[in-house]
């Protein structure tokens, strides 16, 4: 499950003939690359229920010097926020909104 910001990968040029450094170089790249696509960062899933309702909810934070913090991107950042993407308005209060 990609993020949206894994960006494809600049692959070696082929030399003409085999050669097995290159396919090394290669399934590295690819290795990588498709190592950012299955991780998609930190997210928590949680699920509770509160008064016989369950609540699911996605959690984007992220501990920094021990601190969590809010990982989604913010108005600043929406020009390049997919549709269907959350980020917080910091000029609405904090406001959590999707991407329309």
């Amino acid at each position: 499950m990609s993020t949206g910001t894994t960006t494809s990968p600049n692959l070696p040029t082929a030399p003409a003939e085999y050669s097995s450094r290159y396919q090394d170089q290669l399934n590295n790249v690819l290795r990588l690359y498709f190592a950012q696509l299955d991780n998609p960062g930190p997210s928590v899933m949680s699920t509770q229920k509160t008064n016989a309702r369950i609540i699911s909810a996605l959690n984007f934070s992220t501990l920094l010097n021990g601190v969590q913090t809010i990982s989604l991107p913010t108005q600043a950042d929406l020009a390049n926020l997919r549709v269907g993407d959350l980020y917080y308005d910091t000029s609405a209060g904090n406001a959590l909104k999707v991407k329309v």
